[in-house]
């Protein structure tokens, strides 16, 4: 299998995934314009699914380094397993979530807010759980990311001024996504070997293996989450499986390849974190607001007229996010 030895090609992986995880979204909006969120959710939930095969089957089974992918599959514990697919239903629900943020306040507001708690919080618990890095730096980092979160939230502020109660509304969703989201990657990193992927312990999973298993996790809740979200919607009329089975291939389409884009970036930040640590992969890839904040910003124009001190606020979150990312990186060097 396909296994990271430099830290260089590690924070590179890192930075594609940073990439992907902020401009799967792009796809949810694309989508907006026939399809309600809800339904293009089981799309985005079935390209997940269909991505890890993909992956496990090809990056983790070529090559002669580690176990491959069914090799390793056969033979993961129940604990790794139960690890992994825990995961998996608290990231289901956390991103249900901020999707539903997305659709009422944008992506420039859900993503710094949502994504950027659960970076802080997250790094938090995953440096607990593998203490891989210079502290100092790492934190300082997510502390610079703080405060960018905050100045988004000014800006956001600003804009929902006037009574916009679906942004506020989503800005609540946005804080309950990212608090949920900071707890599914120690899971999943704790069904890995992270110090070994080349022989891992036994009963642990490499990440190829540990991804699929995720991604059944995501899909099999999603009978839970996805129906009750689909029957109590934050906004708009409750919709059905008919409705969704009614939908062109096309739309349909849109939103597996939004899973397959988010999926590519969780499978690289796992691939990565042999290397860089998971508190420090999982840090770079939650970057992504300031990737999501651009999209909405400059391609989908969600601030479009707002006034020379809310596109100030806007330009000093992305100064913050840039130069804490940039600490984070120097961390695990």
């Amino acid at each position: 299998m396909f296994i990271v030895n430099s830290y260089l090609l590690a924070v590179v992986l890192c930075v594609v995934t940073m990439i992907c995880w902020g401009s799967w979204g792009n796809t949810q909006k694309l989508a907006a314009k026939s399809w309600r969120y809800e339904l293009f959710y089981w799309d985005y939930v079935i390209g997940i699914l269909l991505f890890s095969l993909l992956v496990g089957f090809t990056l983790g089974s070529f090559g002669e380094g580690g176990r491959s992918f069914t090799a390793d599959l056969a033979q993961v514990s129940s604990a790794a397993v139960c690890s992994a697919l825990l995961g998996g239903v608290i990231f289901n629900a956390s991103n249900i979530l901020l999707s539903a943020s997305v659709s009422l306040a944008g992506m420039s507001v859900a993503f710094p807010v949502g994504v950027g708690i659960a970076l802080v919080l997250g790094v938090i618990l995953n440096y607990m759980g593998q203490p891989k890095g210079d502290a100092m730096l790492l934190f300082s980092g997510v502390a610079l990311v703080v405060v960018a979160i905050v100045l988004n939230g000014m800006a956001s502020g600003r804009r929902a001024q006037g009574g916009e109660t679906s942004s506020r509304k989503g800005i609540v969703l946005a804080v309950v996504a990212g608090v949920l989201m900071s707890c599914f990657y120690r899971f999943v990193a704790a069904a890995m070997d992270l110090d070994n992927f080349e022989s891992p312990e036994p009963g642990k999973a490499t990440p190829y293996t540990a991804f699929f298993i995720f991604a059944v996790g995501i899909f099999l809740s999603n009978f839970l989450w996805g129906t009750l979200a689909m029957k109590y919607p934050f906004q708009g009329a409750p919709v059905s499986y008919k409705t969704y089975f009614g939908g062109a291939m096309k739309t349909h389409l849109v939103g597996v390849l939004g899973g397959c884009v988010w999926g590519l970036g969780t499978v690289l930040s796992y691939i990565a974190a042999g290397k860089a640590g998971a508190a420090i992969s999982y840090a770079l890839g939650q970057g992504a607001p300031m990737i999501a904040a651009a999209w909405g910003v400059f391609v989908w124009k969600e601030f479009v007229g707002a006034d020379k001190p809310t596109r100030r606020l806007l330009a000093l979150m992305f100064a913050f996010f840039i130069a804490g990312l940039a600490l984070i990186v120097v961390a695990g060097n």
